[in-house]
């Protein structure tokens, strides 16, 4: 399949009537003179793009143990690539959904088979799954480079997709940016941020999650991984290093989330639901959505741990444990830790923010890690059969799970042809979608926790 585009001839896939065009460049390699700047935009192509295969992904280790990596050193700093799925590559006006993957901030990749744009395509939006440097090719402060490099690579994408995607069958004023965990923290930052004015018309933030660092916390971390590495702390320190080098030493001594956005006063302000408040976008609508059961993808605590000590960990006075404890019962670690973790930080974006806002939360349980962190990504995107779906919903998956996430892309392309999901606002009274095999609206899951929260003083995870 052929396609003239506004940006050069693409020759891409006919996936059964689906256009699946890959690899398509918005930024030019990272490499050399341009390693650690701002992304050099990519605005045409010369002759007929291979648009058949996906393009190379950036530098990250594998993203579990026993899994491979997307990304090989011999694939080295390639161009930055986004790939189009469109149910109509000949139409017009069809609304785009662009999709930001998760993966705390050093790993992911859209070429990884559970983020393939394509069932969520053929519920009737042009979607665009995009890749953009992580890691410390992305994230690592380093005096002499902007901060926020692979949140500025998520404008250039975006001002692609402005300026291309008509020529896909999209329409270019309505834009929907989504994403899931680090995702969907970008979400919140693209939505507070005057560069993407015009860029974006309406926004979903899944699992969103805090920890964005100082800039004196992340001079900490490029000091730290300076010394393992044996250089300096500078540009040219980690310019002379070969980026596989670099991605083997990451993550050592810095937690699960070992580099990602900071607070630099230009791209990020504060925390996901500060910078929403501290720059409002009222004209964008917000969908926010978390999972029931957040912690059950990450290890906890062993069994018959205080849930005063996991309030203590969080930073709650230890009272809140017996507070988690009433409402909750055997299950108060694993809800104060999904409430810490993403919860929470899903609602403080939620009612941040200035515009028309719902929300929804993903109860539906999965035989084998209940309703977990990331159980929305394979749902939605119909990729149930790849290898981290199935960790979480066996293989081969329950029939409900076709069931559920079916709904979802109903719903999740609605929100983004007309900008309501097919439900009552949030921001008018509280009213969240409980997505399960029996779909129902309830009033706000998260008001109790939330007020936990308050009476210890606490606002933000770090």
């Amino acid at each position: 399949m052929e396609l003239r585009t506004s940006a050069g001839t693409a020759r891409g896939v006919d996936r059964d009537g689906l256009g699946v065009f890959l690899g398509l460049p918005y930024a030019h390699a990272p490499a050399g003179e341009r390693r650690f700047a701002p992304p050099d935009p990519v605005s045409r192509w010369e002759g007929v793009r291979d648009a058949t295969r996906f393009g190379p992904a950036v530098p990250q280790g594998p993203p579990a143990p026993g899994a491979p990596s997307p990304w090989r050193p011999e694939d080295g700093l390639g161009e930055l690539t986004l790939n189009v799925f469109t149910p109509d590559p000949g139409g017009a006006g069809l609304p785009v959904i662009v999709w930001l993957h998760g993966g705390a901030w050093v790993r992911g990749s859209p070429r990884m088979p559970l983020h393939d744009g394509g069932a969520l395509a053929a519920a009737g939006a042009v979607v665009v799954t995009v890749g953009f440097r992580i890691g410390a090719e992305g994230f690592l402060a380093l005096p002499g480079a902007p901060d926020d490099r692979g949140l500025r690579d998520q404008v250039a994408a975006l001002t692609w997709v402005h300026e291309h995607i008509a020529s896909f069958g999209g329409d270019p004023g309505r834009v929907t940016v989504a994403g899931q965990s680090g995702g969907a923290a970008s979400v919140a930052v693209l939505l507070a941020s005057p560069a993407t004015e015009g860029l974006l018309h309406r926004a979903i933030a899944q699992s969103v999650h805090g920890g964005f660092r100082s800039p004196a916390e992340a001079a900490g971390v490029t000091a730290r991984l300076a010394a393992a590495l044996g250089v300096a702390p500078t540009l040219e320190g980690f310019g002379a290093l070969p980026p596989e080098t670099i991605v083997e030493a990451v993550g050592r001594d810095d937690g699960p989330t070992p580099l990602g956005p900071v607070i630099d006063g230009d791209v990020v302000v504060g925390q996901p639901w500060e910078g929403i408040a501290a720059r409002p976008r009222p004209d964008v609508p917000l969908l926010a959505t978390w999972t029931a059961e957040e912690a059950r993808a990450y290890p906890l605590p062993p069994a018959g741990t205080d849930p005063a000590d996991v309030a203590a960990a969080f930073g709650l006075d230890r009272a809140a444990g017996a507070a988690y404890t009433a409402p909750a019962g055997d299950d108060a670690v694993v809800t104060l830790m999904s409430d810490a973790l993403h919860r929470l930080p899903t609602r403080w974006t939620a009612r941040a923010h200035a515009g028309a806002t719902w929300t929804a939360e993903l109860a539906w349980r999965s035989p084998l890690l209940g309703a977990c962190h990331g159980l929305d990504v394979p749902l939605l995107l119909g990729t149930l059969d790849t290898r981290p779906a199935a960790r979480m919903l066996g293989a081969p998956p329950p029939p409900e799970a076709a069931v559920v996430g079916a709904a979802m892309r109903r719903a999740w392309v609605d929100f983004a042809a007309t900008g309501d999901p097919g439900w009552p606002r949030y921001d008018a009274g509280g009213t969240t979608r409980r997505l399960d095999a029996a779909p129902s609206d309830v009033d706000d899951p998260l008001a109790v926790s939330d007020a936990i929260w308050a009476q210890a003083g606490e606002r933000g995870v770090s």
